[in-house]
């Protein structure tokens, strides 16, 4: 049980000495990369742009803009980006040098009238720059003010357009509309004949009393019977006066 424990003992004092020695010489590796000579001429290159950039007029920007090497070009859209936001008064601080892949990156601080900024170059592994970003720090109330008037114009926008909107479909009554076209000229539907009352059909009148009547009066004035009498029609005799 005492030699196992030796055994692993042993085992994991080598691990702890490999991996030392790694981190030792990858530290230095690391180090001679960016060391010497080499971080002098990246620390010097990034001031001297860096100083040389804050003091150029808006007459020399253009003219650099308009120079056609691509690195002069992006220094100077970066810078007349940012310019107006950090102001004049710059003042530098230490660079940081750091690996960044195959070439390397020195970020250069710098405070301003108006907020603090970091200049951010990227150079080749030869040292040459090759591009400028420029980072400003607001501050907390700066940032506030900023998502305030973020918030204001997403706010008005989103109103222009419920405005712009309602417009559109107030227009859609001027719109004509084709079903009812089609109904106002279409012709009006005859209506229906009403239906005849049903004719009344008069009754037959009962004439026996009548008949009767008749056939007594006039066999009273013939003297007879009125068995002997048929009566066979009435008719009314139209006497005119003269």
């Amino acid at each position: 049980m005492k030699r196992i424990w030796k055994k692993f003992a042993c085992m994991l004092s080598v691990l702890v000495c490999v991996c030392a020695l790694s981190a030792c010489g990858g530290t230095k590796e690391a180090d001679a990369e960016i060391d010497g000579q080499m971080k002098t001429i990246l620390i010097t290159t990034a001031q001297g742009l860096s100083e040389a950039v804050v003091v150029v007029t808006d007459e020399e920007l253009e003219n650099y803009k308009n120079s056609g090497d691509d690195f002069t070009k992006g220094v100077m859209e970066a810078w007349e980006t940012a310019k107006d936001e950090l102001g004049e008064s710059a003042e530098f601080g230490e660079p940081q040098v750091s690996r960044d892949g195959t070439g390397f990156e020195v970020l250069v601080p710098a405070k301003f009238k108006k907020a603090d900024a970091e200049f951010i170059y990227a150079f080749d592994r030869m040292g040459s720059p090759t591009s400028l970003t420029i980072n400003v720090n607001y501050s907390m109330a700066e940032n506030m003010k900023r998502a305030g008037m973020n918030t204001l114009m997403g706010i008005g926008i989103v109103f222009c357009m419920l405005i712009f909107l309602s417009f559109i479909i107030s227009l859609f009554r001027l719109i004509p509309d084709p079903e009812k076209k089609k109904q106002a000229s279409a012709p009006a539907p005859v209506p229906a004949p009403a239906a005849s009352a049903p004719a009344v059909v008069e009754a037959p009148k009962d004439d026996t009393e009548l008949i009767a009547v008749i056939t007594a009066a006039i066999a009273a004035a013939e003297g007879t019977s009125p068995d002997g009498f048929v009566v066979r029609s009435i008719r009314k005799v139209n006497r005119r006066k003269w």
